[in-house]
């Protein structure tokens, strides 16, 4: 067993629960500019460049074995689950802000949890019970200045990005559950680096590539942010739960919503042009953070 090292795993930690935070800050900048398909394709495109390229040349790459006869289901399950992710999160972000989608989002895990209990066995502990109810009651205090509007159905587009973001959180449950049953044959880079081939080739006829020549420098400079944050977040990540205990890896990336919601409003202030920021009171901050604890609850429950 490796020894616990907290002064790499929290710094890695912490890179990683900031660029997942500034992800959707950035990638809501952009969609003003060029359409959520475009910025998707992107993505994958500098994804299955970059990681493509590292693994293959270092000879780590297998991508065979995916399309084995007992993997190949479970492989494009995972596949499509998470190409929906990506692609209804960025459309969702398009019509609500970006610290609604991250709360929104963080039903992924719990979603995925819950499944692995119906269908693989697993059983849920008092305290991640626990952290369901704290979820379900936190989305609604998140959203109570929007509620009456939600209800009534009088905002219709940010009703219409909700429902996005809620299918990708579906859709990276169905990545999650499949990719349990692949890792114990394949890598995750071997499953990840395809992925980024298939949504580079299956983006490519709704994306319009050509529609970055109007870039700003600014705008360029999130496209360049976007198409490397995957790859320094979860190679930050791997590193992370290579030097540190997991649960505590979690509790730091449980911060990512809060993040948002923070560096969000700082922008609200000093930069009011840039993005819309989501009304927050102190009823919407206290269920923001019993969203945040029951999501780590949940995901860490059986801990001690």
């Amino acid at each position: 067993m490796n020894q616990s090292n907290w002064k790499v795993g929290l710094p890695l930690a912490l890179i990683t629960a900031f660029m997942w935070a500034l992800l959707p800050i950035a990638l809501k900048g952009l969609l003003d500019t060029i359409t959520a398909t475009t910025a998707t394709w992107y993505r994958f495109v500098g994804a299955a460049v970059l990681a493509g390229g590292y693994y293959g040349w270092s000879r780590r790459l297998n991508l065979r074995q995916l399309f084995e006869r007992a993997l190949l289901p479970f492989t494009l399950c995972a596949v499509a689950g998470l190409l929906t992710n990506y692609l209804t999160y960025a459309t969702g972000l398009h019509h609500i802000t970006a610290g609604a989608a991250q709360i929104v989002i963080q039903l992924a895990p719990l979603m995925l949890l819950i499944s692995s209990v119906l269908w693989l066995g697993e059983h849920f502990s008092p305290r991640q019970w626990l952290g369901v109810v704290m979820v379900a009651t936190g989305l609604p205090l998140f959203f109570n200045q929007r509620l009456p509007d939600l209800i009534s159905g009088a905002d219709g587009e940010y009703l219409l990005g909700l429902g996005y973001i809620v299918i990708a959180a579906i859709g990276w449950a169905v990545y999650g559950f499949f990719q349990k049953k692949i890792l114990s044959r394949a890598t995750p880079q071997d499953l990840l680096v395809l992925i980024y081939l298939v949504g580079t080739l299956c983006f490519l006829p709704m994306a319009e590539p050509l529609s970055v020549a109007g870039l700003d420098w600014l705008g360029w400079a999130l496209l360049l942010f976007l198409t490397a944050n995957t790859l320094i977040a979860y190679g930050a990540f791997t590193k992370a739960l290579a030097a540190w205990e997991a649960s505590r890896v979690s509790a730091t990336l449980a911060l990512v919503p809060l993040l948002t919601l923070a560096i969000s409003a700082l922008i609200g202030i000093f930069w009011p042009d840039y993005i819309e920021v989501e009304p927050l009171n102190w009823i919407s901050w206290l269920g923001a953070a019993a969203v945040v604890c029951g999501s780590l609850f949940a995901a860490i429950g059986k801990g001690r």
